[in-house]
């Protein structure tokens, strides 16, 4: 894969935080930036893909599943009463 460099500005108190982190993982700056971009995306797609799901389930009407799913229990209880 290729890889592109680009400059960033970021605040001086982030760029240190970034930098002892760096450190602390024993990771570059760059492996630590593309790491975090990559959750970060992860995480954004995932929220979005959650959203979408939701929105499709939210337009589906739980009332008529409820009472669907009622008449069928009213039918096996009649057909048990019958049987017996």
């Amino acid at each position: 894969m290729a890889v592109v460099k680009t400059a960033i500005s970021i605040k001086e108190p982030l760029f240190e935080k970034l930098e002892e982190l760096a450190d602390e993982m024993d990771m570059s700056r760059s492996g630590l930036l593309t790491l975090a971009l990559e959750q970060f995306i992860e995480r954004y797609e995932n929220r979005i893909l959650l959203e979408e799901i939701n929105s499709a389930y939210a337009d589906d009407s739980q009332e008529e599943e409820l009472e669907l799913a009622a008449k069928h229990a009213a039918r096996r209880l009649e057909a048990l009463e019958d049987s017996w």
